[in-house]
């Protein structure tokens, strides 16, 4: 999310110049025509400012039917559902479970077991339905343009020659069948020394907390959540539904609240025995600098007790620390621009793609 000050005009510019070229060309367009639409514009400032934001208004309006289409058909879409659009954009949020962050998560926690010698105990905060919180369950393809390092539950990542990439696969079973659904495939191109792990780790406790924790099980929480993947990423509603099967055969605990509230109380419901791990991606942009501080302040309180270990996976804008400077590497800002940084206990570890598409190791 842009800083508070950043008017709605130009935070749908920023998003259409930004943010959504590289993924989808639809989005890009909309966005800025209505960044230069100012009836629009003024409708949608009749809501509070963090109602404003464009993926959720975007993803409102596909929510409710509409379709790819060249921006006077959407707008038309627009006018004929606003009221329907208005109640949607209330009554959620941008809760995208982006399952393939777990790829840019991975050798992070994988390092973090090895060291530890012990399994993992696993909180997200932000954690929507919890799909990011089963990297133990999901397969992986790491290319780094000259090979490529496959992993999976039960295999062991051996790299092989580069060659053209097989389909995920199809045919899942039925929601609450007695067979493990077939896990998605989450593919990252990687950059750098990156450490990328023998095997999997284990994972014998996971948990997440979210203001409003959506259901897998509940169909229209399944709906909103395909209705945040961007239009033309088939791929990645593809990979979405399949770790919906693989979340709905053994649900997260899930606890509603504020991530300040319910952070310590629930690691302290963590095996004590298991190495424990705190992570997040895209959600200190949605927690005011206040929140971040208390935040920080207790991962350091976990730290100390604990030794619990910190992943933040954020826009850079948003690494704030209590002088109010930016934890940011010296690099070319460019490399940061449109990208996340990675972040294990406070230090930069990597630049990662927002969609878990690319691991680039620092």
């Amino acid at each position: 999310m842009p800083a508070a000050a950043l008017g709605t005009a130009e935070w749908y510019r920023h998003f259409g110049t930004v943010d959504a070229p590289g993924s989808s060309p639809c989005y890009a367009d909309w966005s800025l025509h209505i960044a230069e639409d100012p009836g629009l514009i003024a409708r949608i400032d009749r809501w509070p400012y963090n109602k404003r934001q464009p993926l959720l208004m975007l993803a409102a309006a596909r929510f409710l039917g509409a379709g790819v289409s060249p921006y006077p058909e959407f707008r038309a879409f627009l006018d004929e559902h606003w009221a329907e659009i208005s109640r949607t954009v209330m009554s959620r949020a941008t809760q995208t479970n982006e399952v393939g962050r777990c790829a840019t998560l991975l050798p992070s926690l994988a390092a973090i077991a090895a060291a530890e010698g012990r399994p993992l105990a696993l909180i997200e905060v932000g954690a929507s339905a919890g799909l990011a919180l089963f990297p133990d369950r999901y397969s992986y393809e790491f290319d780094d343009g000259a090979t490529v390092t496959r992993l999976g539950p039960g295999t062991s990542g051996l790299p092989s020659a580069r060659s053209g990439l097989p389909p995920a696969g199809s045919g899942l079973p039925p929601a609450g069948s007695g067979h493990r659904p077939e896990p998605p495939v989450l593919r990252c191109r990687t950059a750098g020394p990156v450490p990328l792990p023998d095997s999997l780790p284990s994972v014998v406790w996971r948990a997440g907390i979210d203001l409003n924790p959506l259901d897998v099980r509940n169909p229209d929480d399944v709906a909103w959540l395909e209705a945040l993947i961007w239009p033309e990423q088939e791929f990645r509603r593809d990979r979405l539904r399949r770790a919906i099967a693989v979340a709905r055969h053994d649900p997260p605990l899930l606890v509603a609240g504020d991530l300040n509230e319910q952070l310590l109380s629930l690691a302290g419901q963590a095996p004590p025995d298991a190495a424990l791990v705190v992570f997040h991606s895209a959600v200190m942009g949605y927690v005011s600098a206040g929140g971040r501080s208390r935040f920080r302040a207790s991962m350091q309180s976990l730290a100390r007790d604990r030794g619990c270990h910190w992943l933040s996976n954020e826009g850079e804008t948003v690494i704030i620390q209590e002088d109010g400077s930016v934890v940011v590497p010296e690099m070319d800002p460019a490399r940061l621009r449109g990208n996340f940084l990675l972040l294990h206990n406070g230090q930069p570890v990597a630049i990662t793609g927002p969609h878990g598409q690319s691991l680039d190791w620092l």
